[in-house]
């Protein structure tokens, strides 16, 4: 309704469609936006109610026999390029041919159906799969007006080869307002002076688009503020334009300098240079005047109501709304000055909200110092007032959030608006939640605050593949790993690492000292260079890589079945295996043999020589059930729901010394045992690595 409300610039139909709405005959946005597409063709009364319903799809049931039959179809019709392409078949076009044949189905569950039989079809992904397929140059070259052209989805659904994060924010994708244009969005409140502050904002950013990101620096950053960096950054990179990096630092209770300094390195994690850090502090007098300003247009009132009278969305109106101007000047100045206790009163504007929370606060009294201002002020502004009024100090063109805060959206206006200023557009997108984590700055705290967790940085790669969602997300973390996956095998170039070690001595090694293999960056392109690593006759493998006895199936070293060390052009054969007291095996004597002369091993395995100790952070899932928030699946609260087996550390792991000048954050593939980064922990002599992801999904968490 709240859409409805917002989108229908000619209210006379409204009624007709609320209607629609309330009687669940219209249910979903594709549904809403072919409704409002058909009362604005047809602006003259009556509306052909059959006509209109068959339009936006009124009474039509889509049933998942119905959209398994379809996909079957159009997988039928494109087998024999899906056997040929297998994965780098664009799976967008299976998607947009289904869904052009129910054309009121459910997107999202048109794409699992379509994810499950190429499944079916194909398998799982191997190793070519997951190789990225080379561009081709469209004929146009790069002027042509082809260029970047994309098959058409219907509103609402991303392909399974989505578009690159830049080219989803790039120009109009997104539909957004052009910078100076903000009277053109939907919702957007025109004021006598409108057009002549966005005329004074045109002169000052030369047409420049402008973003912002804003933290609150009062704790860690998760996944959703990966998000958000990326939407504010990537966009403003996208078009030519500049995002601030903004702390809302209105909270001097909570902030500290870790903070700070914590989401600044984030940022550049992510790839992001701010244009300006800026803090909302900075404009603490201006905001003050303002608040003085907006008293004196009878537009805001000092109140004394309690916190908890005020709470909630249906609190007693407060009965010093309509206290005199002057009266409310003078408290204000008293609140100010530190003549009120905390929570004896409040500076409140007059607007009631989408919501219908009613006057929000827009001062608070508060003694306690601030990071950056000192004991100059005990009045703080809340984020309702401040927001709005800094996205228009720094002439910000599309204020990006999410959707949580659409309900604010009409505040953000009545603000600027109250106190004739420019006023931003608004704009929200869905926030990103993951299963089977917390994705709470609070929760999050407490974790690290029980000694649960470590505030350790995130493991994913810095940057990969994101998809721009408005309505709200949860994701399943094999989605998001086999994302991580795709862009790891572009980025990090290979090493060999074992991690239980067993120890190998080569009784006929065919070079008096240690000989020197090449290993290349990146198997698949040779082109991109290659590092060499130490072959020695004392090696080590994997404890797993051997057994006494080869059980049926099994496929590397044992006695009498020998096996290939990787990129050394050696097999090995099993001569004498050597035990401790108590049985267990601790080395093994072998003899090597060329492979171009040896019969082909069954398998080959990895291995490490004049290697680098290294201790490796294996990590799994944080809590054992999918909704750790939820109190009907984890009665206990998320504290209780902790996977005991979150984190393996392996103290004594070995890592070939090619990556001897790694520094932190640096990425590899470990042959055969996943994406690892470099961890800050690193030291001399020591060094530390995270699994960010393994290669392949554990079928057993999918």
């Amino acid at each position: 309704m709240y859409n409805t409300a917002a989108r229908l610039k000619d209210p006379k139909h409204l009624g007709f469609l609320v209607g629609y709405i309330a009687r669940r005959e219209i249910l979903t946005d594709l549904q809403l936006s072919a409704a409002l597409e058909y009362v604005r063709s047809h602006p003259l009364e009556p509306l052909d109610v059959a006509d209109f319903e068959r339009a936006c799809g009124v009474g039509v049931c889509i049933t998942p026999e119905q959209i398994e039959e379809a996909v079957e179809a159009v997988i039928s019709k494109h087998r024999a390029e899906l056997l040929a392409e297998r994965y780098h078949f664009n799976m967008g076009l299976l998607m947009g041919e289904a869904r052009n044949q129910l054309r009121w189905a459910d997107g999202k569950t048109i794409k699992n159906e379509v994810d499950l039989q190429v499944l079916h079809l194909l398998g799982p992904k191997t190793e070519a799969d997951l190789e990225k397929k080379p561009k081709v140059r469209r004929r146009g070259g790069p002027g042509s007006c082809d260029q970047g052209a994309q098959p058409h989805l219907p509103a609402g659904d991303m392909g399974t080869e989505t578009q690159s994060l830049l080219e989803q924010l790039r120009g109009e994708a997104l539909k957004f307002h052009k910078p100076g244009e903000n009277y053109k969005t939907v919702g957007y409140v025109m004021t006598p002076n409108t057009m002549a502050l966005l005329k004074q904002h045109l002169a000052i950013t030369g047409g420049q688009v402008r973003t912002r990101f804003p933290p609150e620096p009062n704790g860690i950053l998760h996944i959703g503020h990966a998000k958000a960096i990326n939407f504010n950054f990537g966009y403003a990179k996208a078009n030519g334009g500049v995002c601030f990096l903004r702390y809302d630092d209105t909270n001097p209770e909570k902030e500290e300098e870790k903070y700070f300094t914590a989401i600044r390195e984030m940022v550049e994690w992510l790839g992001y240079q701010p244009y300006a850090v800026t803090h909302a502090s900075d404009y603490f007098d201006q905001l003050y005047t303002w608040a003085l300003e907006l008293i004196r247009r009878g537009q805001a009132y000092v109140c004394h109501q309690k916190v908890e009278e005020i709470k909630g969305h249906n609190p007693p109106p407060s009965p010093w709304r309509d206290r005199p101007v002057e009266e409310s000047l003078l408290l204000f100045e008293d609140m100010r000055k530190g003549k009120f206790g905390e929570g004896e009163a409040t500076l409140r504007m007059k607007l009631v909200m989408e919501d219908g929370k009613m006057d929000p606060v827009a001062y608070r009294v508060k003694f306690t110092p601030h990071h950056r201002t000192g004991d100059k002020w005990c009045i703080y502004p809340t984020y309702d007032y401040t927001h709005c009024l800094c996205d228009s100090i720094e002439h910000i063109t599309h204020s990006l959030c999410t959707k949580e805060f659409q309900a604010r959206r009409s505040s953000y206006f009545w603000l600027c608006n109250a106190l004739d200023v420019y006023c931003p557009v608004q704009w929200e997108y869905g926030r990103l939640n993951l299963l089977y984590t917390v994705v709470s700055k609070r929760k999050i705290i407490r974790l690290v605050e029980t000694g649960a967790v470590s505030p350790a940085p995130a493991r994913l790669p810095s940057r990969g593949h994101q998809q721009l969602l408005f309505a709200q997300a949860t994701m399943e973390p094999h989605l998001l790993e086999a994302c991580a996956r795709e862009v790891l095998n572009e980025q990090a170039p290979r090493a060999m690492a074992v991690l239980e070690p067993l120890k190998v001595t080569i009784t006929n090694f065919p070079a008096p000292k240690a000989l020197e293999v090449l290993v290349p960056n990146f198997p698949a392109d040779e082109s991109r260079g290659f590092h060499k690593v130490p072959f020695h006759q004392t090696l080590y493998i994997e404890e797993t890589d051997f057994r006494e006895e080869a059980d049926k199936g099994y496929k590397r070293l044992a006695p009498g079945q020998p096996v290939g060390l990787r990129h050394t052009g050696y097999v090995i054969t099993v001569q004498n295996v050597i035990k401790d007291v108590s049985g267990r095996v601790i080395e093994l004597e072998v003899t090597c043999t060329k492979s171009d002369v040896a019969e082909k091993p069954k398998a080959f395995i990895h291995w490490v020589s004049v290697p680098l100790a290294c201790e490796v952070r294996l990590y799994e899932r944080l809590f054992l059930h999918k909704n750790p928030e939820d109190p009907s699946e984890v009665p206990g609260g998320f504290l209780s729901d902790l996977n005991p087996d979150s984190l393996r550390v392996v103290h004594n792991a070995l890592v070939d010394s090619s990556v001897h000048s790694a520094r932190p954050f640096d990425k590899f593939q470990f042959e055969r045992l996943g994406y690892f980064s470099v961890d800050p922990d690193s030291e001399e002599g020591k060094m530390v690595f995270n699994r960010t992801v393994t290669l392949k999904e554990d079928p057993g968490k999918a």
